[in-house]
């Protein structure tokens, strides 16, 4: 019979955040595939954990994986773990799940830490619909696309970010996104952690005096319902009222249908409309 793969999620700064499970998990497979094997003999000599590792990277992913898959069809059952969280969640270990699958090969996944769920739980802001972009693209074009494609997204946003990239990408999404309320995560879990509960322009401000430190989760608002009824509402402004009423009764509506639609567009009522209309 083939092996298993078990997505084994690490913690992200507190060890105490490792489950019983995956602790048990770790011990019993034949082989762990890590991320940097040098930052994870820190995690399995802490809990006395003797198993086997192999390296599985962003460099390797494809190749490795091909030889964990036979590994695993000769009966192995590997675990893999990142660095810090969930595999899969902004890391090569995505490709390894997916190629087994493909492979018809079982893959389970033991929960535990993610930074991007710490952060979003813990900023504030509305947690029931989210977007999560993990770090924005490195080529300027594609970055720019994501930006825009974010520019009306109204579920909440989280971006990670290195430390020295974190000034630029916060004036980006000021230029593109306005000044959102947002919450910026630093040391989740650790002694130090800290979520600033602020704004865009405030932490652009705050880091012309200080250094940024540490890998950072930025947790930003996303565009209201109400901005966005406002913006629609502002577009119709340079639109004569004849013209728009013109709009729709081009598309068949009756001249009353069309002013309850015209009045809707433009937020007043639709008295306002035919007022104007009889009075020019």
């Amino acid at each position: 019979m083939s092996g298993k793969l078990y997505l084994c999620a690490t913690p992200i700064g507190n060890l105490e955040d490792i489950t019983l499970r995956v602790l048990r998990t770790l011990k019993e497979v034949d082989l762990i595939a890590a991320e940097d094997t040098r930052n994870s003999i820190k995690l399995l000599n802490h809990f006395d954990i003797k198993t086997p590792m192999t390296s599985y990277h962003e460099y390797n992913k494809i190749d490795k994986a091909y030889v964990l898959i036979n590994k695993m069809r000769e009966g192995q059952n590997i675990a893999l773990i990142t660095d810090a969280g969930t595999p899969g969640i902004s890391d090569p270990g995505e490709e390894l799940a997916a190629m087994c699958c493909e492979a018809g090969i079982e893959v389970t996944s033991l929960p535990g830490p993610a930074a991007c769920i710490t952060a979003l739980t813990l900023s504030g802001l509305s947690t029931r619909r989210f977007a999560f972009e993990a770090f924005l693209p490195a080529d300027k074009k594609e970055r720019k696309m994501i930006l825009e494609e974010l520019k009306n997204e109204t579920r909440t946003i989280i971006i990670y970010e290195a430390p020295h990239r974190l000034v630029r990408t916060l004036e980006e999404l000021r230029e593109t996104l306005g000044n959102r309320r947002m919450t910026l995560c630093r040391e989740l879990t650790k002694k130090h952690e800290t979520a600033f509960h602020t704004t865009i322009e405030n932490l652009i401000t705050f880091y012309t005096t200080e250094k940024p430190l540490g890998e950072c989760v930025l947790v930003v608002e996303g565009k209201s319902h109400q901005e966005m009824k406002e913006e629609q509402q502002a577009s119709w402004e340079k639109t004569t009222i004849e013209d728009h009423m013109k709009i729709y009764e081009e598309k068949g509506y009756s001249r009353k249908e069309a002013m309850k639609l015209v009045a809707n567009d433009r937020g007043v009522t639709k008295r306002d409309i035919y007022q104007y209309l009889i009075s020019h």
